[in-house]
């Protein structure tokens, strides 16, 4: 047979990394007192770096979750029914903690830690997180009910997958789900149509159509429903405590443009049994505390997509050859892959304070709740819109190579605009930030005194954030304060994560963000940095591979 041709100048498989491997990440579990957690989240760096790991979430979603919604007999059964892959990478999550595991331990850092374990297992195959997340923030919310939250606390925070339809309470592990929206409403749930009728037992039964419901194999939801009192919040199990179905009807499977391993649903309600949580008429208040926790989720998933496809970019053009020599080597290749690698870690930063500042909520640091509170919602707006943005740039650097499925760029490509749409998609976000404004004053307090630590340090920032306070009086303005809601947002996700980078950063990551994102210099796509910018010291810093022998890399200003 004669050979054709010789395959040559194409980059090696990229296997074998950890995705824990990042100096920023590592900087940050050290500087928020939670560097007990390093050796685990390095091991599930290692796992999600693994070929096994890879081929794991290639089939999951390759192969996405069907409905059944009758046996071969004919009889309602309501089943999605997943590749073997998904359940094993559900494994992983929750044995290491990823879930609700956080809400049961009392180590200081312990959400910091779970978040970034959960920034690590992400790059490896984000649908999944979509449960593990709401899994997560259930908890908060639940405890609106204590006599539940007593019952099923243990359980959610259970480092134990047990899948399958059963009554809850006899299961080692429960995952939780969340449903709000109806079709006629969307992010607007207080038109929500779903009713809701006391029983004698104090329980109620609830009738309606869920326009949007993930994860519907949960063991028990969060959901909204219209009582006489006004719109209230409930806990409805899949399965009832005597082992039967309860009255939750899978309609169909959404056909989506990402997030495919993960299964999505319109339900109907057939006088389903649940159990209140929190005052009647109060429901929107009651799982707010949810919907927050899972927007902290969707900062850290968007930073994981962007540290994801940042990988892969360098990657590619360090072993990819063109006009004489590789494409990393080449001056405009270096800028886009730095822009890239500043964006990465503006998010990965702000991801981590926002994860920081739960742990120290919890603890009773009124400020940091205020703080977690305004900037969660700026920061969701912000990080999440830069996501799509982040992927299609990085996708880019592989040409036609990443345009194919098998580079799995498509589907970061694919993931990348969910974070943002997602439990608000950036209206939603953007009017809450006014709304938070509005609302709770010590919010701006907590804002400012996080930004203005780094005060005096970078002209650029100093300058950009005095903006910020000079667009506050406009803001209290209602004809006005919509129209300049998505401005506000942005500028207020860019201060505060400039002033994280300026303050803990590399000094050319640092400088490099405060002169393009603050100080005008930089164009409308990735790759036009300064001329002046350090490239060297930037894409050496997110090339970073392993720490020193002390276990830290000390690259940051703090350091120096």
């Amino acid at each position: 047979m004669t050979v054709t041709h010789e395959v040559v100048n194409q980059a090696p498989q990229l296997t074998g990394f950890s995705t824990a491997d990042e100096p920023a990440l590592r900087e940050a579990l050290h500087r928020e007192g939670a560097g007990w957690g390093e050796r685990e989240i390095a091991e599930l760096g290692a796992l999600a770096g693994s070929q096994a790991v890879q081929d794991q979430a290639r089939w999951a979603e390759e192969q996405p979750p069907r409905l059944h919604t009758h046996d071969r007999y004919g009889h309602r059964i309501d089943e999605v029914e997943f590749h073997p892959a998904w359940h094993q990478l559900m494994t992983v999550a929750v044995e290491h903690g990823l879930h609700a595991a956080p809400w049961a331990d009392d180590r200081p850092g312990a959400h910091l830690v779970r978040a970034a374990k959960f920034y690590v297992w992400s790059q490896a195959e984000p649908g999944h997180g979509c449960p593990v997340s709401m899994t997560y923030a259930a908890v908060p919310a639940l405890r609106a009910a204590p006599e539940l939250a007593a019952q099923y606390e243990p359980l959610l925070t259970a480092r134990s997958y047990d899948f399958g339809l059963r009554a809850p309470l006899t299961k080692s592990g429960l995952i939780a789900g969340m449903s709000m929206t109806e079709k006629q409403g969307g992010s607007d749930v207080r038109t929500n149509t779903t009713r809701a009728v006391p029983a004698a037992d104090g329980t109620y039964r609830i009738t309606g159509h869920k326009w949007f419901t993930s994860a519907p194999m949960s063991d028990v939801f969060l959901t909204l429903a219209q009582t006489e009192e006004g719109l209230s919040c409930f806990l409805l199990p899949r399965v009832l405590p005597d082992g039967t179905r309860n009255g939750l009807r899978l309609m169909r499977l959404k056909d989506k443009l990402g997030n495919r391993s993960n299964a999505s649903s319109e339900i109907e309600y057939d006088e389903a049994v649940a159990w209140p949580v929190g005052e009647p008429g109060r429901g929107v208040r009651t799982i707010v505390e949810m919907v927050n926790m899972t927007r902290l989720d969707c900062v850290l998933g968007s930073a994981a997509g962007m540290r994801a496809g940042l990988r892969q970019a360098l990657h590619h053009t360090a072993h990819r050859r063109a006009f004489g020599r590789e494409l990393d080597q080449q001056p405009l290749m270096r800028s886009v892959l730095a822009d890239l690698a500043v964006e990465s870690e503006a998010a990965t930063v702000l991801g981590m304070r926002l994860a920081a500042a739960v742990d120290r909520s919890q603890a009773g640091d009124a400020g940091e709740a205020a703080l977690r509170r305004l900037a969660l919602a700026a920061g969701k707006y912000w990080v999440c819109k830069r996501g799509s943005t982040h992927a299609a740039e990085a996708l880019e650097c592989l040409g036609g190579n990443g345009y194919v499925e098998e580079s799995g760029m498509p589907r970061l490509y694919r993931e990348a605009p969910l974070m943002s749409i997602w439990e608000g998609s950036g209206n939603v976000a953007a009017l809450d930030v006014l709304r938070a404004l509005g609302r709770e004053p010590a919010a701006l307090d907590a804002f400012f005194a996080e930004v203005d630590a780094a005060a005096g340090a970078d002209r650029r920032l100093d300058a950009a954030v005095a903006g910020v306070r000079s667009m506050l009086p406009a803001a209290a303005d209602p004809e006005r304060a919509q129209l300049m809601a998505r401005t506000l947002a942005e500028r207020m996700a860019l201060v505060l994560q400039g002033s994280l980078l300026v303050r803990h950063s590399h000094p050319a990551v640092a400088d490099a963000f405060c002169a393009a994102r603050l100080g005008g210099e930089w164009g409308n796509a990735f790759g036009t940095l300064p001329p002046g910018a350090d490239l060297t010291s930037i894409l050496e810093r997110a090339r970073d591979e392993a720490p020193d022998a002390d276990g830290v890399r000390e690259t940051g200003r703090d350091a120096a």
